[in-house]
């Protein structure tokens, strides 16, 4: 038993290494720094609690927070939402699963920057496909990108960009629900859309938590869409670029920490919350 301690912490170590350099270094770095008020990289003042404080009347914080409220309705109810009825879709069927699971995780492999670009083209007024693709019924042009309609044209390539890996997520649970539990239903006449409702989306409840934990605490760190395709113009700042403009741009890494800071507690209070909501027996097996 003490030759696998010895082998365990073999293997635990680079990963603890790691994320005490990525992860935890970082973090307590910035609480260090969100208590200063910073002018560059080098020059910084102690003062206390101020950023904290700063952060209640930040009017642009609270408009960045309500914006990314609105991309994580969206992500909660699109992103997750089409990854379970196409798990659902596919673990139905007998043949091409495997086909399915690469198309659809294809996206996730693809680095947002380029997603984003390819989305620019999309949306651009002059030369856009989606404009062209208006013209040729003549339509007039749309303003993609306009102070109404930017941050739901965003909110669509932050949604496709990930339903595939919670996809494969759901279609990872559902293949471990055993086959008897559905041979059971057919037998009682259960099938079709009450056999998903009442057996399958039960069985894995335990994994949509965790989805949607996953979901939320990655809306938290929605950045470059948004960065690349408006730059958080027309109403887009979320908290990640705005996180990125006061630290980044503005050099004030003391206020740019505090924000991150609240990014870490906000996203934990939602996460709570949401498990708190989603709070159930859940079916074992």
């Amino acid at each position: 038993m003490k030759g696998d301690r010895k082998y365990i912490w073999m293997f635990l170590l680079p990963a603890a290494v790691i994320m005490a350099i990525f992860l935890y270094y970082p973090f307590f770095k910035s609480l260090y720094l969100s208590f200063y008020r910073t002018t560059g990289f080098f020059d910084k003042r102690f003062v206390g609690w101020n950023n904290y404080e700063r952060l209640f009347s930040d009017e642009l914080l609270g408009a960045a927070t309500l914006n990314t409220l609105e991309v994580m309705l969206y992500v909660l109810v699109f992103q997750v939402g089409i990854a379970l009825v196409l798990a659902v879709l596919v673990d139905s069927i007998r043949k091409g699963k495997d086909f399915y699971r690469t198309v659809f995780f294809f996206p996730v492999v693809i680095s947002g920057t380029a997603i984003s670009l390819l989305f620019v083209l999309f949306y651009n007024y002059n030369f856009g496909l989606l404009n062209n693709l208006l013209a040729q019924f003549n339509i007039e042009k749309v303003l993609w990108l306009d102070q109404g309609n930017a941050l739901k044209a965003i909110s669509i390539p932050t949604v496709w960009h990930y339903v595939g890996f919670y996809f494969i997520l759901f279609l990872t649970a559902m293949s471990k629900i055993p086959s008897d539990y559905y041979e059971a239903a057919k037998l009682e006449g259960i099938s079709g859309l009450k056999k998903t409702t009442m057996l399958t989306i039960p069985l894995i409840m335990s994994d949509i938590k965790v989805v949607i934990t996953l979901a939320i605490t990655g809306t938290l760190k929605v950045f470059e869409f948004v960065w690349v395709i408006t730059r958080g113009q027309n109403g887009t700042e979320v908290l990640g670029t705005y996180m990125y403009k006061k630290a980044m741009v503005d050099q004030n890494f003391g206020y740019g920490s505090a924000v991150a800071i609240y990014m870490v507690i906000f996203g934990v209070v939602l996460a709570l919350v949401a498990n708190r909501l989603l709070k159930r027996d859940e079916i074992t097996y």
